[in-house]
């Protein structure tokens, strides 16, 4: 299996449980201030970047050649 089938692989599980995690948190912030609402929602829309753009820099990631 190459990098880039594992990547996809990883990063559609990746982000199926983190889209699940973030809304089972923001019933959390529902009934709160409309400030604490958007820090939350603001947050949550952007912290998926990090690992998604460090999994995408390993799969494009030159392989080293096998003798």
């Amino acid at each position: 299996m190459s990098r880039t089938s594992i990547a996809i692989l990883a990063g559609l599980i990746f982000l199926a449980a983190y889209l699940f995690g973030a809304l089972a948190l923001s019933d959390r912030v529902a009934g709160a201030h409309w400030l604490v609402q958007a820090a939350y929602f603001i947050t949550a829309g952007t912290l998926w970047v990090l690992p998604v753009y460090r999994l995408m820099l390993w799969a494009v990631r030159p392989q080293p050649l096998r003798k």
